[in-house]
């Protein structure tokens, strides 16, 4: 058997190292920021630094010496105890949304960002959320979908077992709380989205009108605070 045949594929190291450069980069453009530096002025600073104009080559040592001109100049980084700086690149927002959803489900407990941050870390294997790859955003959101659908929550056309569109997700999910509801014993065995979107969120006529992606945020929200209230939730 040829070498390259024998060779076993060697799990996905993450380079802690670029991880923290990542967030000394980023702690150098909110300090910019704060300090509403023009171009002229950071890029001086950048070169007196670094002997460069940009920090695309600067070794963590040169980017600790920036850091320190930017805090000598009045930068002062905010330590919020006890609280984690939400991620906000895509597949953070789509994380969140399906975390929350999954609150409204029953099934998260804790609907923080801290829980997220850590669920999330787990799953990717990295320090932060905000310092994951991109690339591997599929392990995550993966992760959240599966989850879903052991817990009721179609993600996919059953007829074609294509992607459900965005607003079909949030109809299913609440077809799927309501499903918790009634084998609960909490709502009548009867009701229909249109019954509950009534009798919880008080929204006459709603079997005659077409729902927005709003409408149906507002009874996943309102069937998942039900869900808690009778104790339905696993």
């Amino acid at each position: 058997m040829p070498a390259a045949a024998r060779t076993i594929a060697r799990p996905a190291q993450f380079d802690r190292t670029s991880q923290h450069r990542r967030a000394m980069l980023a702690k150098i453009q909110i300090a910019r920021k704060d300090l509403a530096m023009d171009e002229d002025d950071y890029r001086q600073i950048v070169f007196d630094k670094t002997g460069r104009t940009s920090l695309k080559e600067a070794s963590e040592a040169d980017l600790a010496q920036v850091l320190d001109v930017m805090k000598a100049k009045g930068f002062k980084p905010i330590a919020r105890a006890g609280k984690v700086a939400a991620a906000q690149h895509p597949m953070a927002r789509k994380a969140r949304a399906l975390w929350i959803s999954l609150y409204h489900l029953g099934e998260v407990h804790n609907p923080s960002e801290q829980a997220l941050e850590a669920f999330a870390c787990r799953q990717l294997k990295c320090d932060k959320l905000v310092w994951a790859r991109q690339s591997d955003a599929f392990r995550l959101i993966e992760a959240l979908k599966s989850w879903a659908v052991r817990s009721g929550w179609t993600q996919h056309n059953r007829a074609t077992q294509k992607p459900l569109y965005p607003i079909e997700r949030q109809a299913s999910l609440c077809e799927a709380i309501l499903v918790k509801l009634k084998a609960a014993g909490h709502v009548p065995q009867d009701w229909a989205l249109h019954d509950a979107m009534w009798k919880l969120c008080g929204e006459e006529n709603a079997r005659e009108h077409s729902w927005s992606a709003e409408d149906y945020a507002r009874l996943a929200q309102q069937l998942g605070a039900k869900l808690r209230e009778m104790g339905g939730a696993t």
